[in-house]
């Protein structure tokens, strides 16, 4: 079926207010998943791996900073979706380049990565340089790189299979974010002869993209969309026994 972007947008913060995210959190949420679709980026593809996470962070420990210094941090997310941590990384990289020119933020523990790229939007938009580096699988291994130069409105991405991949548990689910007000750090962080069959999108192609999501509209999977509308119904009337005698009164 095809939908507005409003009443997808709609849809999606109902969805994660009902799965706990704070007012703020679902926004941003929402906004994140509307970007990576709108620029042609998979964002409901990567929402429907996302929603096992989306409904158990509720239940998780809130994201926590195991190491800050002036020009870097570790933070751990506690096995939450990126939906509800990564904006706030990338907002202390901001910070962080702000003060002292450079940052390097380590993300760990950290799930459904991808949707960081409208977080690094906004970034690029304010002026700062940044670039994010992820890989995704174990027998299969995918490496993912985003940044945007500083004053850019859109970012590149691309996704790579590595020819040699790394076997170290400890770097599943991490992410690194690099953050600069001084230096321009939007090429690519990857090594080309460590990969294969590369997938690359520039600024220009991310910026055409958007275009046609807006003159077409949004294709969205009939079950989904259930699934989204169902979390979100959660709230529409609070589950309680006055809420129940004051609904339809």
């Amino acid at each position: 079926m095809i939908i507005s972007m409003n009443e997808l947008k709609a849809a999606l913060r109902r969805c994660f207010e009902a799965s706990g995210y704070f007012v703020g959190n679902y926004e941003d949420a929402a906004n994140m998943v509307l970007w990576l679709e709108k620029h042609g980026l998979d964002g409901l593809k990567e929402l429907k791996l996302a929603l096992d996470y989306i409904k158990s962070d509720r239940k998780k420990t809130m994201s926590k900073v195991v190491y800050e210094d002036s020009t870097s941090a570790i933070i751990n997310c506690s096995g939450r979706s990126a939906l509800n941590c990564i904006a706030s990384a990338v907002d202390l990289a901001h910070a962080k380049a702000l003060e002292v020119g450079i940052s390097t933020i380590t993300v760990h523990n950290c799930h459904n990565r991808k949707f960081i790229l409208k977080a690094l939007t906004d970034c690029g938009r304010r002026g700062i340089s940044v670039a994010a580096y992820w890989q995704n699988g174990s027998t299969t291994v995918t490496e993912h790189t985003a940044s945007i130069r500083a004053g850019a409105r859109y970012p590149s991405y691309s996704e790579s299979v590595m020819n040699s991949p790394t076997d170290n548990a400890s770097d599943k689910q991490s992410m690194t974010i690099i953050c600069s007000s001084r230096v321009d750090i939007s090429t690519s962080l990857q090594d080309s002869s460590l990969h294969r069959s590369s997938c690359y999108l520039s600024a220009e192609q991310v910026a055409a993209n958007k275009e046609n999501s807006v003159d077409y509209g949004i294709q969205i999977d009939d079950t989904l969309w259930v699934n989204i509308n169902s979390i979100g119904a959660e709230i529409l009337v609070e589950n309680s026994e006055q809420s129940r005698q004051g609904a339809g009164a």
